[in-house]
């Protein structure tokens, strides 16, 4: 096995990409959370369905990308197993407002979260970067939905959504990490 060092390239990619394989299934499990409370009727629940299908074709990606690459998946995996279905939960039970709202939250972090990454990749891996910029305007375009949709509008919408997108910034530091 090969040897790196914490700041050489290939440990960033490696970093990269499980970041965002763990970010993905965490969105998975959201959508499942807010699916089990609202159920598979109504507009939110079908366009959350669509999000979701969407998430697993971007997870599918970086888990392939993790096994051809060796890299290991967070050491996390089974608390965002847990936490993302319960925040996914939670913000269904407030109603279809304050879902579109965790998804306008999230999306919104991993869209600067893509965009830091789109940076520092360059052209430097020509297939992680396509993906990436890819899955990019799918969470511009759920974020932007969910604004539509009435996100704004949940209760006490500007501390959900700081509270949900804190949370954002602390799951991808520590899943970079560990």
């Amino acid at each position: 096995m090969t040897h790196w060092k914490p700041g050489d390239a290939r440990h960033r990619r490696d970093a990269m990409i499980r970041v965002n394989q763990a970010g993905e299934f965490g969105a998975i499990r959201i959508y499942a959370g807010q699916l089990a409370v609202m159920g598979d009727r109504g507009p939110a629940a079908r366009a959350i369905a669509g999000m979701a299908q969407q998430e697993e074709r971007h997870r599918a990606f970086f888990d392939r990308m993790m096994a051809e690459r060796g890299v290991r998946p967070t050491l996390f995996q089974p608390l965002w197993h847990v936490a993302g279905f319960a925040l996914g939960a939670v913000t269904a039970a407030l109603g279809p407002e304050a879902a579109m709202a965790c998804t306008a939250a999230v999306e919104t972090e991993i869209d600067r979260h893509y965009s830091e990454q789109l940076a520092e990749l360059g052209d430097s891996d020509p297939e992680l970067s396509a993906a990436i910029a890819d899955f990019q305007a799918d969470e511009v375009e759920h974020r932007d939905h969910a604004l539509a949709a009435g996100a704004e509008n949940a209760p006490a919408y500007p501390v959900l959504s700081g509270l949900i997108r804190l949370g954002c910034r602390v799951a991808i530091a520590t899943a970079k990490r560990l």
